[in-house]
């Protein structure tokens, strides 16, 4: 396992599936971790079943006030970031284009692609001025693929899969590591809801196709290691065994 002690990470949606299963891997790295999602109680959980080398601050994460004041308290109460993980997301209401509201509709785009930017935008001041930092977002197939009822979750992880090679182009030469993951379905709440919905093939696939969520937190944490510096820039696929194979998942 990479050793990460005295690194500090940033994981946003920490309070289930990746981000949770992040957080406890990164931890066991020897990371700091810094935790955020809505739910206060889940975050609380998390915290005493960890250790102290996390910490945890409750919000919205699509508010851009609440993104700045995250990213200053992790650096005052641990007094760095070297890795910040987008992974922050949800889908609904799962619905065709004509039926979701227009406010429905925006919500997403704020969760999944706004709040992207806005982690970004507040981390990279001192990633530049130390001259490193590692930032990685979650995303998806969907990014890539149009898929029926899911106009707001496609569009919002293509922005975001875009956002991480834009990124890469403006601050490689700064030192900053930028790569999205595509994880594939992972067995969480939200594919509990596509499956509930009955609508596009995804939901119907049966349960055991869908991976844990330890896997893609264990490719996460392989990504700040150096032998993942082949696919600085870009979008590893969690699908591709030959990626398995080096995250030793397989």
């Amino acid at each position: 396992m990479l050793n990460l002690s005295g690194k500090t990470v940033l994981i946003t949606g920490a309070s289930q599936g990746i981000g949770a299963a992040a957080a406890k891997t990164f931890m066991q790295a020897g990371a700091n971790v810094m935790m955020t999602a809505r739910n206060l109680d889940k975050l609380e959980k998390i915290k005493k079943e960890l250790s102290d080398r996390t910490e945890y601050l409750a919000g919205d994460i699509s508010d851009s006030s609440f993104a700045s004041g995250l990213v200053d308290f992790c650096y005052d109460h641990f007094g760095a970031l070297d890795i910040l993980i987008n992974n922050a997301g949800t889908i609904q209401p799962i619905g065709l284009i004509h039926e979701i509201k227009p406010e429905e509709w925006s919500n997403v785009i704020d969760t999944n692609l706004k709040s992207v930017f806005y982690t970004i935008n507040s981390v990279l001041p001192k990633m530049i001025e130390n001259g490193e930092g590692t930032i990685l977002n979650v995303s998806s197939g969907a990014a890539h693929n149009p898929l029926t009822a899911w106009s707001h979750y496609c569009a919002s992880k293509a922005g975001a899969a875009m956002l991480t090679q834009c990124l890469h182009t403006e601050y490689f030469e700064h030192g900053i590591r930028a790569m999205g993951l595509s994880p594939g379905t992972v067995a969480t709440q939200m594919q509990l809801e596509i499956k509930e919905s009955g609508i596009n093939q995804v939901s119907k696939l049966d349960w055991s196709a869908h991976i844990p969520a330890e896997w893609p937190a264990k490719a996460l944490l392989w990504m700040c290691g150096p032998e993942a510096n082949e696919f600085v820039g870009k979008e590893i696929l969690l699908r591709d065994e030959v990626i398995r194979k080096k995250i030793k998942l397989i």
